[in-house]
């Protein structure tokens, strides 16, 4: 049954809240698991709809899966059989495109749909493609389907991918770590959840090594060895933690925050205004601010501002004083959340699909909203949390696939926000 978020808006966040595993790490690791015939176990893995989603998609391959405590799970894939995986999920979640690296890795050949997710604009997988064929397999497009066959035997080689595509990165990775040869890989993007990969690679026994921040050599081995690995934290959802607070001019004390991976983040928002004291390693508060001024704000692959950070920043930009530059390269779709900003009483004016303005500071009214995707969810969340009156968020689904749980948390920060069904 459909739900939906109620939010009475304008109450200061207050106090602690902690951030869980990171989601965009837990695809990759998952899909890892299918590299090797000896068990693995994962830990510290958020309780979001896209883990549990991939976790079914294992499930349906006759992958033996058992949780062994809140966020612990152990796989062992000794026995599969590819054929019988869910398409259906394979058409509804982005992260199932990691599928295609560890199948043609271990069976020589594999058939998937173009995977599904977030409606953000285009997401073609053609670099993925490109580097599985630069690597000499023959890749075959049947009706939204592609079969992958590795019809020669794999050898030394360097291949350059089209763009810095972090899960095009990791296919590379999980396809090549099977096989005993020096593959160079080069315009790898070296985000979190790549690093988080290699990690669990190297203690599979697959060797690995960045020749230059974004070339990684990789030497695979024929055989691979079961693994325990622990998930860092999320830097997305630190992030939009601590920019909610911001937004929300609280005080709060957000816990497990990967900060090295948020240097350029948390070093616009000091430019912009925003007072913040780490505490800790892993700690940063987040105090009310003053003046706040934003000048542009630009996604970019890391280290640059993420992607799936901008949306947030926008909702704070119609809080500054003054003109706010948005621009995101990457997706064309990722800015349709401006539009519901606008029906909350934002000014905010389109240049094209990439780039908006934001004039502010605007207050915002609260209005009947529905996110288009996972990271504009959020962002109408924290609108709705600043907002004058009643908020509704329907489609919520979305926030759930990434975010644990999130009104329950938020409450405790003094959030007036409910879940209901309708």
């Amino acid at each position: 049954m459909p739900e939906k978020f109620i939010i009475h808006g304008g109450k200061s966040l207050r106090g602690e809240i902690e951030v869980r595993g990171a989601k965009n790490a837990a695809f990759p690791i998952l899909a890892a698991t299918l590299l090797t015939k000896e068990t693995c176990e994962i830990s510290n893995l958020p309780l979001i709809e896209d883990v549990f989603r991939m976790i079914e998609i294992l499930e349906s391959m006759g992958a033996q899966v058992s949780w062994q405590g809140e966020r612990t799970l152990r796989i062992k894939t000794n026995s599969i059989d590819p054929s019988k995986i869910n398409k259906n999920l394979i058409l509804k979640l982005r992260g199932s495109v990691l599928f295609f690296g560890p199948l043609l890795a271990r069976f020589g050949r594999t058939s998937l749909p173009q995977p599904g997710g977030c409606l953000i604009g285009a997401r073609p997988i053609w670099t993925h493609l490109d580097a599985f064929s630069q690597l000499g397999v023959d890749v075959v497009p049947k009706r939204g389907s592609f079969h992958l066959e590795l019809k020669k035997p794999l050898k030394d080689q360097t291949i350059v991918l089209n763009e810095l595509s972090v899960t095009a990165t990791e296919n590379v990775l999980l396809f090549c770590s099977a096989f005993p040869v020096r593959i160079t890989l080069k315009i790898a993007d070296c985000d979190y959840q790549v690093l988080e990969l290699i990690k669990f690679l190297k203690k599979a026994g697959s060797k690995i090594k960045w020749a230059s921040p974004h070339t990684l050599i990789i030497q695979g081995q024929k055989k691979l060895r079961g693994v325990k690995h622990r998930l860092i934290y999320d830097p997305i959802e630190a992030g939009t933690f601590i920019i909610m607070a911001a937004a929300s001019k609280g005080n709060v004390i957000v816990k497990n925050v990967e900060v090295p991976f948020l240097d350029l983040p948390l070093k616009k928002l000091k430019d912009f205004g925003v007072p913040f004291k780490v505490i800790s390693s892993r700690a940063i508060q987040v105090f009310p601010w003053k003046n706040l001024r934003i000048d542009k704000i630009q996604s970019l692959p890391y280290p640059g501002i993420p992607s799936d950070l901008q949306s947030v920043f926008g909702v704070l930009a119609t809080q500054a004083k003054g003109t706010t530059i948005i621009h995101d390269p990457l997706y064309e779709g990722r800015l349709k959340y401006l539009e519901e900003l606008n029906k909350m009483g934002a000014k905010i004016f389109f240049a094209d699909p990439h780039r908006a303005t934001i004039e502010g500071p605007t207050p915002l009214l609260g209005a009947e909203l529905g996110p288009l995707d996972l990271r504009g969810g959020a962002a109408l969340i924290i609108a709705g949390l600043i907002a004058k009156g009643k908020t509704i968020i329907n489609n919520i689904y979305q926030v759930d696939r990434g975010y644990e749980k999130i009104e329950e948390r938020l409450e405790k920060l003094g959030a007036d926000i409910k879940r209901i069904k309708e």
